[in-house]
């Protein structure tokens, strides 16, 4: 089954996975994570109730019950399985892929992910060699009605957002489900109707063509910010007053002025992160940490090295205070505090996040080989004999840090993809040094 995946369960419906492989998920999940309750949730992608039918049935049919919580964010789940000490819980979602694609996130106790390195291996294990024998005792499905006391906490974030003019694109995605019990007629809004078919843009906020509407609409309405979200409202995006993208990991650096200033602490960051975050966040007075890119690896990093909050390049934020799992909404509502107070104070958005990026940055560059982990030790061989590296990770692909430049090259986990993101202090030497490396990777071609 190709949809087994490092971080989740996903791919193109009835050709990566079809509903009798959701039957066999449901039917051997609660036996993997010692489960009597299953939590689920879904989107509103077209194939989603059918998945949800079948899903089900096999819990039921394993002797477990179900927790239907109905439609419902990812983070929502997250927060629910926690909270309510779920020890299974699955998001029917397929985030931010196109509208043909559909999967499953697994979480067990505390909202921690499961991912292939971590019990989706075994579970594609027992799909593939174990029989299905139906409990003489069948689970049921118990309607759990949870919204309200998640919108409550979500509210608990809320401040006074009447001195800003903002925009907020849902990607007719999930975050229009709860947006407006949060921000009320305050935004203007874009695609906030749920539709699993993204009849105006694909739910992917890290495609520039995707966020093209918003930066429109924040320039044509004078706004302080853009705020848009991914099909599952896991991840969170932002526009500047000047209609500028900000790249995610900057607003690593722009959330310690919510969380530092109470309290010092670690924060961490995915491997790809410019190196003004840290700069900027040892500033303010807290500890950085650096780890690999994706839930399945971030949110059980943040609890082990008990850190406050972190984030990835993705757009993806993660909280202590939230499970240490990750929240587009929670994230938005932060951004939105910050963005509030610094305008009393006089400042922009696009002046805070100047003050934090200080480097050319290459943004992430795919090369599509199959010579991936090849072409990654050939670069790392041939800049540590060129230049002294000051420090080197090695946990993720490789980071080389020198004195004036660094890069990450990585090895996609779920596509046939290297991927390179580079910074250096000036234009030139970026450019210099992503050429060196592309001529290196082309002869993996």
């Amino acid at each position: 089954m190709k949809a087994f995946k490092a971080y989740d369960i996903r791919g193109i419906y009835n050709e990566d996975f079809n509903k009798d492989d959701a039957y066999k998920i449901g039917y051997f999940l609660p036996e993997l994570l010692q489960a009597d309750n299953v939590l689920v949730g879904r989107d509103v992608r077209i194939s989603s109730n059918e998945i949800f039918e079948y899903l089900a049935q096999g819990i039921i049919d394993s002797g477990a019950n179900v927790y239907n919580i109905g439609i419902s964010t990812t983070p929502m789940v997250y927060y629910i399985t926690a909270k309510h000490k779920f020890a299974a819980s699955v998001q029917i979602t397929a985030s931010h892929n196109p509208r043909e694609y559909n999967g499953m996130k697994v979480s067990k106790s505390n909202a921690l992910p499961v991912g292939f390195d971590t019990g989706l291996d075994k579970l594609l294990e027992m799909i593939q060699t174990r029989e299905i024998v139906i409990a003489e005792k069948k689970g049921k499905i118990v309607d759990y009605k949870v919204k309200g006391e998640y919108v409550e906490f979500l509210k608990t974030y809320v401040q006074d957002y009447s001195n800003l003019k903002m925009a907020v694109d849902c990607s007719n995605g999930m975050a229009g489900f709860l947006i407006k019990k949060l921000l009320a007629k305050k935004p203007i809004y874009l695609y906030e109707e749920l539709d699993g078919t993204f009849p105006n843009h694909e739910p992917n906020p890290l495609i520039e063509e995707n966020v093209a509407d918003l930066k429109k609409t924040v320039l044509d309405n004078s706004c302080d910010i853009g705020v848009i979200f991914d099909g599952d409202a896991d991840r969170v995006m932002f526009v500047d007053e000047k209609g500028q993208f900000i790249s995610p990991d900057l607003i690593i650096g722009l959330m310690g002025h919510y969380f530092l200033e109470k309290e010092k602490g670690i924060v961490l960051e995915d491997i790809r992160t410019s190196k003004a975050v840290k700069e900027y966040i040892t500033k303010l007075g807290g500890e950085m940490r650096t780890w690999k890119v994706g839930r399945a690896f971030a949110a059980p990093k943040l609890r082990e090295i008990k850190g406050i909050y972190g984030g990835e390049l993705a757009g993806h934020y993660y909280f202590r205070d939230f499970f240490y799992s990750d929240s587009g909404i929670m994230a938005a509502l932060i951004v939105l505090n910050l963005v509030s107070k610094f305008k009393k104070e006089g400042k922009t958005l696009s002046e805070l996040i100047s003050g934090i990026r200080k480097y050319a940055n290459s943004g992430e560059i795919n090369f599509k080989i199959e010579q991936k982990l090849e072409a990654m030790e050939a670069i790392k061989d041939h800049f540590v004999a060129e230049e002294e590296p000051t420090e080197i990770m090695d946990f993720d692909g490789y980071r080389l840090e020198f004195k004036d430049w660094w890069f990450n090259v990585r090895p996609s986990n779920t596509e046939p993809y290297l991927r390179l993101l580079a910074e250096a202090e000036n234009e030139d030497l970026l450019k210099e040094k992503v050429e060196k490396i592309k001529s290196i990777i082309n002869q993996f071609k």
